[in-house]
């Protein structure tokens, strides 16, 4: 719906302006004009879920309040009769908003306990990449072409503690053989194709997370260029603006001996700013010390000197529009053995983003360009969709969501292949990258 609610939403309070207790959280701080939430609520006024003037339109221009925000969601939260989609997002708006629904004298956990205990959401992906080598020995080309089934269950444990998991089925659309979650496009003879990539606890306490298992792990402080993978462990994040995340545990990789996500005992902390307004910056540290399968990929024939990885990054990001940011990055790798390229050490990323595709939100897109330099040895498992550590050059893509939770993404990568040691010369690389993705 287009008429727009950016705060518009502020004439539809539903919970009576009575409950104005100031607590920790500001309840006159603006949501950004461009914040996920605008595009929840209109999705959620779309069906039906919520209502604006009575004509069902919102009007105005000016940012609302999370405060007021906070009273949309509570209207939201207490119907009964939505569909899964609906109540779905309504869960991650209230996750957003807890702190000003506590506020305003609304349990999340109290709410929530009117739905079924266990929650299902998911995909079903079809991707298909090419890449492109050319060295001394001629032309080398190779294929992904995958279809992939995810479902994510969360069943709430009590008012602070979820269990959630994540299950993936992949298949090689070329012959149905199996194929190793793990790295996208790998054949396996001796692993089965369904995989449970993430099984964990997670428990909120105020502004504290606490996971533990087998879980996510994003360096929110480069972006993801440092490591978007799972981690066998704890961590724990708390903060408001001011974010910190610490995590311990042992990345795993299902192919160590490619050197992609390898494997070994890790720690890492991530620092990051953001208020919700126009600058974000983030530093970050990451410490793994390489199984011996992972670390004799790294040292390779000649070289040795790689049984760790020590990770600095710095990132910032800066919003020029509502509609335009462009976010840097840069890493370094403080153990970069005896025999390895200075370059192959040091990583960074610098990318310009326009708009941003939403899966609720038919029409909607986003189209992005970006340079990255990605080291050998200067990030650990990297977020760029099988682009990892060892290639640079530049990268253009989109997504666009044909209608609501199909959406589909395309980009090419132009550039090199690194040289790795000090004996050798870089080798020309290109990627094309697509993919179609149902969500549920």
């Amino acid at each position: 719906m287009k008429k727009t609610l950016v705060s518009a939403l502020t004439t539809a309070l539903v919970v009576g302006a009575a409950s104005t207790t100031f607590a920790a959280a500001n309840p006159f701080s603006d949501v950004p004009a461009d914040h996920w939430a605008y595009d929840a609520v209109a999705q959620l006024a779309q069906d039906g879920v919520i209502n604006g003037y009575g004509d069902g339109t919102f009007r105005g221009q000016q940012e609302i309040t999370r405060y007021e925000m906070a009273q949309m969601v509570a209207k939201a939260m207490a119907k009964t009769d939505v569909s899964a989609a609906d109540k779905a997002m309504i869960d991650k708006l209230a996750a957003e908003f807890s702190d000003e629904l506590n506020n305003l004298g609304v349990r999340v956990s109290n709410l929530e306990k009117k739905t079924d205990n266990v929650k299902w959401t998911g995909e079903v992906r079809y991707r298909y990449a090419k890449d492109s080598l050319k060295n001394q020995d001629g032309d080398h080309d190779s294929r992904t072409n995958q279809v992939m089934f995810r479902v994510e269950p969360s069943a709430q444990v009590n008012e602070n503690w979820t269990a959630k998991a994540r299950i993936d089925y992949l298949t090689n659309a070329d012959n149905d053989s199996e194929v190793n979650t793990g790295i996208a496009g790998t054949k396996t003879s001796n692993q089965g194709n369904i995989e449970v990539d993430r099984i964990y606890a997670e428990g909120v306490y105020g502004k504290t997370t606490i996971d533990l298992g087998r879980l996510p792990y994003f360096t929110q402080s480069s972006h993801g260029m440092v490591y978007d993978a799972r981690l066998t462990g704890a961590g724990v994040t708390f903060g408001k603006d001011v974010k910190t995340t610490l995590v311990y545990g042992r990345s795993s990789s299902s192919n160590a001996a490619t050197a992609q996500t390898p494997s070994g005992s890790m720690y890492g902390i991530d620092i990051n700013y953001d208020n919700g307004k126009k600058f974000t910056a983030g530093v970050g540290y990451n410490a793994l010390s390489l199984d011996a399968k992972s670390a004799v990929a790294y040292d390779g024939v000649n070289t040795k000197g790689v049984d760790s990885m020590k990770i600095w990054n710095v990132g910032i990001g800066y919003k020029f529009l509502p509609t335009f940011n462009m976010t840097a990055d840069y890493s370094k790798n403080t153990n970069n053995g005896t025999n390895y390229n200075s370059s192959a050490a040091r990583g960074f990323n610098i990318q310009a983003n326009y708009k941003g595709a939403v899966a609720a939100n038919k029409g909607s897109f986003g189209i992005y360009a970006a340079y990255r330099n990605l080291g050998y040895l200067a990030g650990i498992a990297s977020t760029y969709d099988g682009l990892n550590e060892g290639y640079k050059g530049w990268e253009l893509g989109t997504q666009y969501t044909f209608t609501k939770n199909i959406m589909g993404t395309l980009k090419y990568f132009q550039g090199s292949k690194m040289a790795v040691y000090q004996d050798t010369a870089d080798q020309d690389y290109s990627k094309i990258f697509g993919q179609v993705e149902f969500f549920f």
